[in-house]
C-alpha cells in the first residue's frame, strides 16, 4: 500500500464524516509527501480501496484500518469476495506450535499471537478471531505488518495435535485395489455409507519430519496422499448440506500406513491401531476461498502431486472419482456425536480410474497413484506379482498441490523413512 498511498480521495463527499473528509482533502504547503508531513494522518489506496493510519517514524509504514477513527463507520471494501484469504501455519514451539499467518506466495509470515497463540485457540473462537487473522493476511500482502522469512522446514503440522482425526476412504478406485490386495471384497454398503476410522491425533509429524520406524522389513511402510479439512464445532446430526458451512481450513496429508500389519489387525474385528502410525500434514492450511473455483464446497478439483525417491509417482485429481465428498464425510462422522472445533476429516487416498480401469503409472501416461499399495496391485493384476517394494530406510516422498498458475498452495510434505532409535 505504501507505494501508491496518497491522502486525497476521488470522491470526498462519499466519505463517512467531515473529519475523514478533511483528513483526506488535506494539502500541505511544506511537504509534497504525506509521509513527511506530521499533520497527515490518513493514507488511502484507490486501487485496493484501503484506508490506513500513517506511522510517522521516518519510514513509510501504515496501519490498515477498517473503521473510521472519528465516527466508527466501516471503511473500504467489506464483501467476502474482497477479503484476503488466509494461509495459516504453526511454527514448532511447545506441544501446540506458534500460530502465524503466511503470505500467498509462501515466502513470508507474520506472527498471530495478538489474535490467537495457536491454531487450536483460533478454531475454538473462530467467529471472533477470524476477522483479525484476515487483517493480518491482508497486511502481509500490503506490507503493513511486521514480516519474517517463512521456511517450511520450521513448521509443525498446522495442528501439531488435535482432539480428533477421522479418516475416510472416499475414492472407490483405492478401496477396490487395496481390498483386492488383501483378498477382501468391497462391501455393497460402501456406495451409500462411507468407510471411516479414527486415527491417532496426539503426535502428528511435521511436514519435513522423518518417518521413524524401528524396522523396515515386514511392516510394509507406505505413504498415502490425501486431502483433509479442519472443522469448527459441528452439531450432532448435521446434514451434508449443512456440514459444508463448518469447514474452516483445508490441507494435505501423508497418512502413513503399515500394510504388513493391517490384515492381522482387521482380522480381529476391531479396526486399525498399530498399522496407522503418526500422520503428517502440509506446512500450511488454507481457507476454502484460497482455492478459488478449484473448491466446489465439497472437493478440491486439482491434481495431488507425489514424488517417490525424486521421481513422479502420482498426479490424481482430488476432485474426480469420489464416492463421498467432505460434507458427506462430516455428516457421517457427526451422525451420533458432535465434533469439536479442530476436528480433522480426511478424504482417504486420492485415486483415479482410467477409462473405467484402475489407472496407469505416470511413466506410462497415467495419473499414477498416491500410495504404493495401489501400484503393487496393478503389477499383480497385469504381471502376476507385485514388484514395487514398500518403503525402506532412506526412501523419500514428497506431496504437494499447485494452483492453475503452477504455484504451490499448501507447501510440500517432504519426508524420509529413517530408523527409530529410542533415546
Amino acid at each position: 500500500m505504501t507505494e501508491t498511498a496518497r491522502t486525497q480521495h476521488p470522491d470526498p463527499e462519499s466519505l463517512c464524516c467531515e473529519s475523514m473528509q478533511a483528513a483526506l482533502e488535506m494539502n500541505c504547503s511544506e511537504h509534497d509527501d504525506p509521509f513527511e508531513c506530521p499533520d497527515s494522518l490518513i493514507a488511502y489506496n484507490e486501487g485496493l480501496n484501503q484506508f490506513a493510519l500513517i506511522v510517522h517514524d521516518g519510514g513509510r509504514d501504515v496501519i490498515l484500518i477498517r473503521y473510521c477513527p472519528w465516527c466508527g463507520a466501516a471503511l473500504g471494501q467489506t464483501s467476502d469476495e474482497e477479503e484476503e484469504y488466509m494461509k495459516l501455519a504453526s511454527l514448532k514451539s511447545g506441544r501446540d506450535g506458534r500460530l502465524v499467518v503466511v503470505s500467498n506466495d509462501l515466502t513470508r509470515y507474520t506472527d498471530a499471537a495478538r489474535v490467537a497463540p495457536t491454531l487450536q485457540a483460533a478454531l475454538d473462537d473462530w467467529d471472533k478471531v477470524e476477522p483479525g487473522l484476515r487483517e493480518l493476511a491482508q497486511g502481509l500482502e500490503t506490507g503493513s505488518v511486521p514480516v519474517e522469512r517463512f521456511h517450511e522446514r520450521e513448521c509443525a503440522s498446522p495442528l501439531p495435535r488435535a482432539y480428533q482425526w477421522a479418516d475416510g476412504s472416499a475414492y472407490i478406485n483405492h478401496v477396490e485395489l487395496v481390498r483386492k490386495a488383501r483378498g477382501a471384497e468391497v462391501p455393497e454398503s460402501f456406495y451409500e455409507d462411507p468407510l471411516m476410522y479414527q486415527g491417532g491425533s496426539d503426535s502428528f509429524l511435521g511436514p519435513r519430519d522423518d518417518i521413524l520406524m524401528p524396522q523396515d522389513e515386514g511392516w510394509g511402510i507406505d505413504m498415502e496422499g490425501e486431502i483433509a479439512v479442519i472443522t469448527s464445532d459441528v452439531p450432532m446430526g448435521v446434514t451434508p448440506h449443512e456440514a459444508k458451512d463448518y469447514i474452516r481450513l483445508i490441507m494435505l496429508v501423508n497418512d502413513v500406513s503399515l500394510r504388513g500389519l493391517i490384515p492381522g489387525e482387521l482380522a480381529k474385528g476391531f479396526g486399525f491401531f498399530q498399522s496407522k502410525p503418526s500422520s503428517a500434514f502440509s506446512p500450511v492450511a488454507v481457507t476454502p476461498d484460497a482455492l478459488g473455483d478449484a473448491w466446489d464446497g465439497g472437493a478440491v478439483h486439482l491434481p495431488l502431486l507425489l514424488r517417490y525417491n525424486g521421481e513422479p509417482f502420482g498426479q490424481a485429481n482430488a476432485g474426480k472419482d469420489l464416492t463421498f465428498n467432505f460434507p458427506q464425510l462430516i455428516a457421517h462422522a457427526a451422525k451420533s456425536r458432535p465434533l469439536g472445533a479442530g476436528t480433522i476429516i480426511g478424504s482417504g487416498t486420492v485415486s483415479n480410474k482410467l477409462d473405467g480401469g484402475p489407472g496407469k503409472p505416470v511413466a506410462e501416461g497415467g495419473d499414477g497413484y498416491s500410495c504404493i499399495a495401489e501400484i503393487r496391485m496393478i503389477e499383480t493384476i497385469y504381471e502376476g506379482e507385485a514388484k514395487t517394494p514398500f518403503m525402506k530406510f532412506g526412501d523419500t516422498v514428497e506431496i504437494k498441490m499447485k494452483d492453475k498458475d503452477g504455484k504451490s498452495i499448501f507447501g510440500s510434505i517432504s519426508q524420509k523413512v529413517a530408523k527409530y532409535e529410542r533415546k
